[in-house]
């Protein structure tokens, strides 16, 4: 089995998280070069800010402890094709440019956690418009944060914390049972 096939097996075992843009990105991994923008310390900084903003770190580790903004960057770079690519390097600039407007001229990274979940909030609503429009077409790109948040989760709940520490695990399942009863609260399995 080879990664692709991995990942869209793990998107159908978490009730298909991941939308149709994404798995078709996942079909289209060729060797690239990799986007420098992506490798510098302070996009990789950005990228896990923003990653641990849509999973901060609880009773649970967060998605920087799980890697995620590395996770993220190795995606971007090997499986989505460039227009994804720059639609998504668009998104990081929008992110800061956002920031700066809202918060009197501090970049991401200088926001307090709950000024970072207001805006990351408010940039998540305009997704959902986005995503709602009515003159919606076919052609257009998906909305930047849409490949954010997808690959956060899919990142942080396929990284071993994710797995193990935020959702239950058995590393050798034993036999089927069909009827478990379920506690409320109790963890999603792995």
């Amino acid at each position: 089995m080879n990664r692709r096939d991995a990942i869209r097996n793990v998107a159908i075992l978490m009730g298909t998280a991941l939308s149709a843009s994404t798995l078709a990105a996942l079909e289209g991994c060729k060797s690239r070069p990799a986007t420098y923008t992506l490798q510098t310390p302070e996009t990789k900084e950005l990228l896990a800010e923003i990653a641990e903003t849509i999973i901060p770190a609880t009773s649970t580790p967060g998605a920087k402890a799980a890697g995620v903004g590395d996770f993220i960057v190795t995606m971007i770079n090997d499986c989505y094709d460039e227009k994804a690519q720059k639609v998504f390097e668009a998104g990081l600039n929008t992110v800061n440019e956002e920031s700066k407007k809202k918060f009197s001229g501090k970049t991401f990274i200088e926001l307090s956690p709950e000024q970072r979940t207001e805006l990351l909030t408010a940039i998540d609503q305009e997704r959902v418009d986005y995503n709602k429009r009515e003159n919606k077409k076919k052609e257009d790109p998906v909305h930047y944060f849409q490949y954010m948040k997808e690959l956060t989760l899919l990142g942080y709940f396929t990284s071993e914390p994710g797995a193990t520490k935020a959702l239950r695990y058995v590393a050798v399942p034993g036999r089927y049972e069909g009827c478990v009863p379920y506690n409320k609260g109790d963890r999603a399995w792995a």
